[in-house]
């Protein structure tokens, strides 16, 4: 991460978190902490992928937005809603998609194998 903050960055102390609870308390943990550990894992992998994709997703998004003129996914879903884009119906299944598959490669990965080659 570098300036102010000195090593280990964010990113190195969610993964050493992380490795810690899947290597070392998901196998011995008895249940529940057995599930406490796997729902603490995964959100820990969500924090890291967001840490990952989130910039680069928030702009894209932002492009997205600006495409079809609108400063938020509120107005962007009431331009959708009013029939304003209708004329533009492949450009905003695109966009759409595009949207969610962000979503998803943060959220959970593993959908994305199941629908994409």
């Amino acid at each position: 991460m570098g300036a102010p903050h000195d090593y280990p960055s964010i990113t190195d102390m969610v993964a050493a978190v992380r490795d810690w609870i899947e290597r070392d308390v998901m196998p011995a943990g008895s249940q529940p902490n057995g599930f406490h550990a796997r729902v603490a894992a995964n959100m820990l992998a969500i924090v890291q992928r967001e840490i990952d994709f989130g910039p680069a997703q928030a702009s894209r998004h932002h492009d997205r937005l600006a495409l079809f003129g609108v400063a938020d996914d509120a107005a962007w879903c009431a331009a959708i809603r009013a029939g304003d884009l209708d004329d533009r119906l492949d450009e905003v299944r695109t966009a759409v998609h595009e949207a969610v598959r962000d979503k998803l490669a943060v959220a959970n990965p593993r959908y994305l194998e199941r629908v994409e080659p």
